[in-house]
């Protein structure tokens, strides 16, 4: 069970680490996306883990991605192009 939070939190790093360096025009501050990450792999491997068993540690670490993914996906802004301005400006 240690080496499946272990390897959920470095992979949620990892994802988190990715969308940071590919959009940071799009995301929040660095400590934000990367503690998003790291929570999100967490809990989709708790949810994961709980559901199935400790038997099956890909599986785990495909859910803790998903979960990582989903809330990463959260924090991201509309592009420049795609923002309302506002009727006033």
């Amino acid at each position: 069970m240690f080496l499946e939070a272990l390897g959920a939190a470095m992979l949620g790093l990892a994802l988190a680490w990715v969308a940071a360096s590919r959009l940071p025009h799009r995301l929040p501050t660095r400590s934000l996306v990367l503690s998003t990450g790291v929570a999100g792999a967490l809990f989709g491997a708790f949810l994961t883990h709980t559901s199935l068993g400790s038997g099956y540690f890909l599986v785990i670490l495909i859910g803790a991605a998903i979960v990582s993914v989903a809330l990463l996906s959260l924090l991201l802004r509309p592009a420049e192009r795609f923002r309302r301005r506002s009727a006033t400006a």
